[in-house]
């Protein structure tokens, strides 16, 4: 009994203090020195699979609104993340013309994001970034991280972390740009 009570009280202080030290991990409309592609700045521009054999640009999707997102499969709160971009913005969007969503496994292959995907049932699209170039484009470090491009392909949002706040903010964007 003694145990029980006290792994209870240890699950609940745990939860507690990462409730506390979340605002530490996330942060929204980032301006740290990790981040390259900053707000108000042009996207670069730079190739990506879409799929196993088809290879396309960003610059492709000018004059949509275009979500990236960087995760990867064995990181906690990309889960989280992932399951609410699913639920909340790529079911509402799916079908909008001027809508894309990409979202990259930092530093893993095909053999590790497609399995992944199947496995949580996600229906957007999911891409390899192996090597990491395309998240280095953005960031020197720290996922999840969210970037949203205009039309005109300049970043107009951009978040690292999993915050449930966070996320609120970038569905009321979306909607606002997507009406």
């Amino acid at each position: 009994m003694f145990f029980t009570l006290q792994k209870t009280s240890m699950k609940k202080s745990i939860h507690f203090l990462l409730i506390l030290l979340a605002p530490l991990f996330s942060r929204a409309q980032v301006s740290d020195p990790l981040t390259i592609a900053r707000l108000g700045d042009a996207v670069p521009t730079f190739n990506f699979h879409i799929s196993e054999r088809r290879i396309v640009n960003l610059h492709d999707y000018k004059g949509k609104i275009v979500m990236i997102n960087f995760f990867a499969t064995w990181c906690v709160p990309c889960r989280y993340e992932l399951n609410r971009v699913q639920d909340e913005i790529w079911h509402k969007y799916q079908d909008n013309p001027n809508f894309a969503l990409f979202s990259f496994g930092y530093q893993e292959g095909w053999s590790e994001v497609l399995p992944f995907k199947d496995k949580c049932g996600y229906t957007f699209l999911m891409l390899p970034d192996e090597s990491g170039k395309i998240f280095k484009l953005f960031a020197a470090q720290s996922i999840p991280r969210t970037v949203v491009i205009d039309q005109n392909q300049k970043v107009i949002y951009q978040s690292i972390g999993y915050n449930e706040n966070e996320l609120k903010k970038l569905v009321r964007l979306l909607d606002q740009k997507l009406k």
